[in-house]
């Protein structure tokens, strides 16, 4: 069992992010019996607890049992939840981790103990398939710190330690992103169907072709422009069909929406 494995973890708030985190994990082969997944209505988590997972509504006994504390709530819920566990948490055994948006590690330090190591992460829902691509800040944290922090969620997909203020941003562009992508998936099979295959049929070309899009970026390390390049003959009915999308304000229209949704984190 590697050192990461031997670590357990608490993740406070079992919503549709905290459950996938902790698939992602028993399927990257963290022991199940190192997690615990709380829930106030904890019979919703019956999931989890057939994988061996711990479950409960109790945050203190969860932390207890703990070393990293993963916090995955809504935003209004955070205050209550840190008062409740302030005096569990010990700087000395645990690390603490806020995948809640839009609050600050100086936010979230306010009635907590000064020297509790406190950092913030953002995931995807992919994470439930190991192929997230998480955006860890970790201001004054040691290497480690961030050792462990990026092995754990390295386990979950990709991970990159970014500054803190660009965390408004990497909730935007990878955990909005994702919504943003199968809006496009779903526009590609209404398309297809529109071309007459099937829903099904449809599906299966899309999202393959989009994983396949993405792959031949990540593996290459190109810029898209450059692969389009490579399927766009003169006159041909592939430029044809991106000019048409550009004349309906394809990528303007994207744009505008990453920064609509950026702009609201604030509001």
């Amino acid at each position: 069992m590697t050192a990461k494995q031997n670590k357990k973890i608490a993740i406070i708030g079992g919503g549709n992010l905290g459950t996938s985190i902790a698939k992602g994990l028993v399927n990257s082969q963290f022991p199940a019996y190192n997690i615990t997944v709380t829930r106030r209505k904890v019979e919703r988590l019956q999931a989890l607890a057939e994988l061996g997972i711990s479950t409960t509504s109790d945050n203190i006994k969860a932390v207890n049992s703990s070393n990293i504390i993963i916090i995955a709530l809504k935003p209004y819920r955070l205050n209550a939840v840190l008062k409740e566990i302030s005096n569990s948490l010990n700087p000395e055994k645990h690390i603490l981790v806020s995948l809640v948006s839009g609050i600050s590690i100086e936010k979230i330090k306010a009635g907590l103990n000064p020297d509790l190591p406190i950092f913030r992460a953002m995931p995807n829902t992919a994470i439930a398939i190991n192929e997230s691509m998480t955006c860890i800040a970790a201001p004054k944290a040691t290497d480690n710190q961030k050792d462990t922090l990026t092995a754990l969620f390295k386990g979950l997909g990709r991970s990159i330690i970014i500054n803190e203020e660009m965390m408004d941003a990497a909730t935007v562009l990878a955990a909005c992103g994702i919504a943003f992508v199968m809006r496009f998936i779903r526009a590609m099979v209404q398309g297809g169907i529109e071309i007459g295959f099937d829903s099904k049929t449809a599906s299966q070309i899309a999202n393959q072709t989009v994983k396949g899009a993405a792959e031949l970026l990540i593996q290459n390390g190109l810029h898209p422009e450059e692969e389009i390049d490579k399927v766009t003959t003169p006159k041909g009915f592939t430029i044809s069909g991106l000019n048409e999308m550009e004349h309906n304000g394809f990528s303007s229209s994207l744009i505008k929406g990453i920064l609509t949704s950026y702009n609201k984190i604030d509001q």
